[in-house]
């Protein structure tokens, strides 16, 4: 899908990759050009589906933007935060306790980290709608970019979402649009794009949260899409109990399942457990930037195991709450957004706190 020509912009410059020798997770490489055969589909199905039951994790390549429309989001993601006065960033801060919706801006030191630690993350999202003004104003900055932004949460929306979710109905035998079907781009939904700056922070502060700058958690919508960056941060909780790092590969994207997929699929795909630590020494002092798309079901979609899959009547369900009660996609997202970083946590061990959400066990890891 090509993208509107916009107004020039103040070119991002991205840090340089690390050179540490970090223990990388080893995740599945889709090469999206595959799809184009019957044969290279039942092979990215089988990777898609073996990937999100093992890792949850999993890299996008040959996704339908070159590397200039790459740099071109990073350039516009990066405006949104020194291009947009402080004034008319606080004007337009979401209120997202109340809420429920992370729609807006987020100001740094709004979550609470551990020991006293606030968050050093500076946050905007958008709904994917972008240009329509009855779901979200936007920075008068912003409003020459809007048309690119809408090309840009539509490509993620049809061009990366929806063929992911058809692999993993066919990875259920079901219909392939069984999972996309509870995806439109026109209903009621919180899929939105985001934009997030980790900042860094001071020595003490690393040392009070164990370099941790933000908890281990699993997310809370369907599909999360990351446009793929050099900073490295992210780590993922591996089958094995590790905590390993997501390596970064240009102009790839990093794509994982959130809470709504692993309900739908009654625990047949896993939502992994990942957190953001601190970069590595050669890449200290480097802000990160962050692009994503985050998918969700429709709003009224109810999230109960989809039980008439012929692969779940065979494995069996695994449910993190009651299936007769199950909550809504809606239920769901405003009650972990409203909580997440404000609520108190009750600590189970060392390593996992937990609260509970409309019968939902939610735990964060340190």
């Amino acid at each position: 899908m090509p993208v509107p020509t916009s107004p020039p912009l103040p070119r991002y410059v991205a840090p340089p990759p690390t050179t540490a020798d970090l223990d990388w997770a080893p995740l599945h490489v889709i090469d999206f050009a595959k799809a184009s055969t019957p044969e290279g589909l039942a092979d990215l199905t089988s990777q898609v589906c073996d990937a999100m039951r093992t890792y949850g994790f999993l890299y996008v390549v040959n996704h339908g933007y070159n590397p200039a429309q790459n740099a071109r989001i990073f350039d516009v993601a990066d405006a949104m935060f020194t291009q947009v006065p402080e004034d008319e960033k606080k004007r337009l801060v979401g209120d997202f306790q109340k809420t429920g919706s992370y729609m807006g801006y987020k100001a740094r030191r709004t979550w609470d980290v551990g020991n006293g630690v606030q968050d050093q993350i500076e946050q905007y999202n958008l709904h994917r709608a972008v240009t329509d003004p009855a779901f979200q104003q936007h920075p008068a900055a912003l409003e020459p970019l809007l048309p690119e932004l809408r090309a840009f949460t539509e490509h993620n929306h049809f061009n990366v979402m929806h063929p992911l979710l058809r692999m993993l109905a066919r990875g259920m035998q079901l219909p392939e649009e069984t999972f996309v079907n509870l995806h439109q781009f026109d209903r009621p939904a919180e899929t939105s794009a985001r934009v997030m700056k980790y900042y860094p922070r001071s020595q003490e502060e690393e040392i009070l949260t164990n370099n941790v700058w933000m908890k281990g958690h699993t997310d809370i919508g369907t599909i999360t899409i990351l446009w793929s960056q050099p900073v490295s941060g992210l780590q993922i909780l591996c089958p094995d109990g590790k905590w390993r790092w997501v390596r970064h590969i240009d102009n790839a994207l990093t794509v994982n399942i959130g809470d709504g997929i692993e309900f739908l699929s009654g625990g047949y795909y896993k939502a992994t457990i990942h957190r953001v630590r601190q970069p590595p020494a050669d890449q200290a002092g480097y802000a990160r930037l962050g692009v994503f798309y985050f998918g969700m079901a429709d709003d009224d979609v109810s999230l109960k195991p989809l039980l008439e899959s012929p692969v779940l009547q065979r494995e069996g369900v695994v449910c993190r709450f009651d299936a007769d009660h199950a909550p809504t996609m809606k239920q769901h997202r405003t009650g972990v957004t409203s909580a997440y970083g404000v609520s108190k946590l009750v600590k189970r061990d060392e390593r996992v706190e937990e609260e509970v959400i409309h019968g939902v066990v939610i735990k964060h890891y340190n």
